[in-house]
C-alpha cells in the first residue's frame, strides 16, 4: 500500500506539472488584454504598454512560466529578502528589499534624475540617502541602474532617459516621470510556496486562494455531511424495496433533484423561504471575515440546494448498486443458508454495495471544491468556482493556475482516499 500511495503522489507532481504548462499555454494564446481589464477600457495605448511592462507581460512566455515556477528572485544579482510590512489599515503583506553588504535593507527610487537609497528603519520607515555613485556608465556613455523598487520588482532606470509609469489609484490615474524603463516582478516561485500576485486583487494568490478554498471547504463539507448519509440511507431502503412504492417513490424524487438545474432549484428555494416565508437570507454577504459566524442562516439556501442536487444523484447510484448485490449468488446463498437478514445486509450487502457510491462521491469531492460556479452565484457565495470564473474572464494567469493546481490535488487526493476505503471495504482488493 504505501508504494502505491507513493507512486499515485509522484502521478500528483507529474500531472501537476503537464497541466500547469498546458494552462499556460491556453491562457497564452486565448483572446483579452490584462492590461486593459485592469485599467478599463478608456485606457490609452501608452498606458496599457506601461502596465504591461510593470506586470511583466511583454516578457517572453517561456521566461514567464520559468519564473512562475521556479522564482525570479534568483535570476537578480544581489542578496533579496522578504519581511513583512504593514502600512496603515492595510493587510499585512511581504515586501521584498535588497540586502547589503552590512546587513541594511535598502530599496531605490529616481526622483529628478538622481539615485535615492530607501534604507529600512527598524520601526518600518525608510531614510532617504543619495546614491548617485551607483550609477553604472555603459560603453555608450549612458548611466543605468538595476534595484529593488518600493512595488516589489526589479527594475531597470536610465539617468535621463527615464520611462513615464502610469498607476490606477482611489483618486484617479498616477502619471510618474523618471519611473524604470524595464521590470521584472520578484517571485519565489510555486517550488517554493509563491504562486504568484492575483492581478484581480494585488495580493498573493495564495492568500486568496486559501480564505476562497475555506469558504467552499464550509459549504462543500456541510453540503457532504447531510447530503451523503441521507443519499445512501435512502438508496440503501430503495434497493431493498425494489419494485414497491417507497422505491418507486424515492426513484422519481431522485431523478427530479437530479435533472433539476442548480439556478432553478436555488432561485426556486429563494422565492419560498427567502421572499414569501421570509424566514432565511436569500443572499451570502461576506462584509468581514466574521460575516459567516455571525450569521450561519445564510449558509442554509446554499447547502439545501447543493444537498438536493447530490441526495438524487447518488440515491439513485445506491439503489443500483443495492440491487445488483442483492441479485448475486453470495448474498442468495447466505439467505438460503439460514443467516439472520439483517445479518446478510450487514456484512454482505452494505460493504460491498458502497464500492460503487464511494466512487461517485469521490469524484464530486472536487466539484463540490470548485464546480459550483452556478451555486455560488445565484446566492453571491465567494468560494472557489466564482473565483476560478472571475479569474478566466479577467485572463489572470497566476489565479487560474493556481486554483488549478488546487483542483488537481483535490481530485487526485480525493481518488487516493477512495482507494483505500475499497481495500477496507472489500478485504480482496489489494495495491501494489
Amino acid at each position: 500500500m504505501l508504494r502505491y500511495i507513493l507512486r499515485r503522489i509522484l502521478t500528483l507532481l507529474l500531472t501537476m506539472l503537464v497541466v500547469s504548462v498546458v494552462i499556460f499555454a491556453i491562457v497564452e494564446v486565448a483572446p483579452g488584454n490584462v492590461a486593459r481589464n485592469i485599467l478599463g477600457h478608456f485606457a490609452t495605448p501608452e498606458q496599457e504598454r506601461s502596465m504591461e511592462n510593470q506586470l511583466g507581460l511583454d516578457r517572453p512566455a517561456t521566461v514567464r512560466y520559468i519564473s512562475w515556477l521556479l522564482g525570479s528572485d534568483w535570476q537578480v544579482d544581489r542578496p533579496l529578502v522578504q519581511v513583512i510590512a504593514k502600512q496603515g489599515l492595510m493587510e499585512a503583506h511581504q515586501q521584498w528589499w535588497a540586502m547589503e553588504e552590512d546587513g541594511s535593507l535598502v530599496q531605490w527610487d529616481v526622483v529628478g534624475g538622481d539615485l535615492f537609497k530607501l534604507v529600512r528603519q527598524e520601526d518600518g520607515s525608510t531614510l532617504q540617502v543619495l546614491d548617485n555613485e551607483s550609477w553604472q556608465v555603459g560603453e555608450d556613455g549612458q548611466a543605468s541602474f538595476w534595484g529593488i523598487d518600493t512595488n516589489n520588482r526589479a527594475a531597470l532606470w536610465v539617468r535621463g532617459a527615464g520611462g513615464t509609469e502610469y498607476s490606477q489609484s482611489y483618486a484617479g490615474w498616477i502619471q510618474t516621470q523618471d519611473a524604470p524603463v524595464d521590470y521584472v516582478p520578484l517571485t519565489k516561485g510555486l517550488i517554493r510556496g509563491d504562486m504568484g500576485i492575483t492581478m484581480i486583487y494585488r495580493r498573493p494568490v495564495v492568500d486568496v486562494l486559501a480564505g476562497r478554498l475555506k469558504n467552499s471547504a464550509i459549504l462543500a463539507g456541510l453540503a457532504f455531511l447531510f447530503a451523503m448519509p441521507v443519499a445512501i440511507l435512502l438508496g440503501l431502503v430503495a434497493g431493498m424495496n425494489e419494485g414497491k412504492l417507497i422505491d418507486r417513490v424515492l426513484s422519481v424524487g431522485g431523478l427530479i433533484t437530479t435533472a433539476s438545474p442548480d439556478f432553478a432549484t436555488g432561485i426556486l428555494l429563494i422565492m419560498i423561504f427567502g421572499l414569501w416565508l421570509k424566514v432565511l437570507p436569500g443572499a451570502t454577504v461576506f462584509i468581514t471575515e466574521e460575516s459567516l459566524l455571525s450569521n450561519p442562516q445564510m449558509l442554509i439556501l446554499p447547502v439545501a440546494t447543493v444537498s438536493l442536487m447530490e441526495i438524487g444523484y447518488v440515491l439513485r447510484i445506491t439503489r443500483v448498486s443495492v440491487i445488483d448485490v442483492m441479485n448475486s449468488n453470495y448474498v442468495r446463498t447466505a439467505i438460503l443458508k439460514g443467516l439472520p437478514y439483517r445479518q446478510v445486509l450487514v456484512r454482505h450487502v452494505l460493504r460491498n454495495a458502497l464500492i460503487a457510491p464511494v466512487t461517485v462521491i469521490m469524484l464530486h469531492v472536487n466539484w463540490l471544491i470548485g464546480g459550483l460556479v452556478v451555486v455560488e452565484s445565484v446566492f453571491g457565495y465567494p468560494g472557489m468556482g466564482s473565483y476560478l470564473l472571475a479569474a478566466a474572464l479577467y485572463k489572470d494567469i497566476y489565479s487560474i493556475e493556481g486554483g488549478t493546481l488546487v483542483m488537481i490535488v483535490l481530485a487526485i487526493g480525493s481518488q487516493l482516499i477512495a482507494d483505500i476505503v475499497y481495500a477496507f471495504l472489500n478485504p480482496r482488493i489489494r495495491y501494489t
